[in-house]
């Protein structure tokens, strides 16, 4: 009898493992922890504004795609008096997603399809008749591994956010969008050269190599 052939783990769980490994060994990973945030991605943001100075106190900011909160906690905390979680918000914040998300102090959260006309009546009462100053999006499709499909949803979404900022921003507003490098790409920043005075691509460094996301920052609507 032929001894038993061995017979190797599935790829997915060996991808899994690795993906683990790295993320429990990420030092954005560790310092959320230590620092309270939700997630990582509250430093991608924390690098742009430390970069281009997005965020002032006053400034009404609408967040998209927020959940689970670590941009809204940032923009809470970059706009309290004293920087903290707890300070007094010099500023409003209305945050918008799918999905829910555990309440954040000093966040007005809307849950809701912002494309659908009841969630928007309830963010533009939460604006309260004003324009923001800054819109932010790090919302992102979800992936199904055929490079097209992933292409177009994110092309969409950025699309969306453009046309939100095009509506609901200040005139010397501010958006900031995840967008991933691919064959939308060069379109994406035509598309935010023909809406904005000034465009800037920004990869922080707080986004993982191998990933093909950065962000493009629009200033001052055309």
């Amino acid at each position: 009898m032929d001894a038993p052939k061995k017979t190797s783990k599935p790829p997915g769980k060996k991808l899994n493992k690795a993906w683990l490994h790295d993320h429990l060994n990420d030092p954005y990973v560790k310092l959320a922890t230590r620092e309270g945030y939700r997630a990582r991605a509250a430093y991608k943001l924390k690098e742009i504004d430390e970069a281009l100075r997005l965020f002032k106190p006053g400034d009404l900011v609408v967040d998209l795609g927020s959940t689970p909160g670590a941009w809204s906690q940032y923009l809470r905390r970059r706009m309290s008096g004293d920087g903290t979680a707890g300070g007094y918000a010099k500023g409003a914040i209305v945050a918008v997603d799918l999905l829910p998300m555990e309440p954040i102090e000093g966040v007005h959260f809307i849950l809701g399809d912002f494309r659908e006309a009841a969630t928007l009546s309830h963010i533009e009462a939460a604006l309260d008749q004003r324009q923001a100053d800054v819109v932010v999006s790090d919302m992102a499709p979800n992936l199904t591994g055929i490079a097209s499909v992933d292409a177009a949803g994110s092309e969409h979404l950025v699309e969306l956010a453009i046309e939100f900022a095009q509506n609901h921003l200040v005139a010397h507003g501010v958006l900031v969008a995840k967008v991933f490098h691919g064959a939308s790409y060069d379109f994406l920043v035509k598309r935010f050269r023909g809406a904005f005075h000034t465009v800037k691509p920004f990869k922080p460094k707080a986004s993982r190599d191998r990933s093909a996301e950065t962000y493009l920052v629009g200033r001052g609507l055309r």
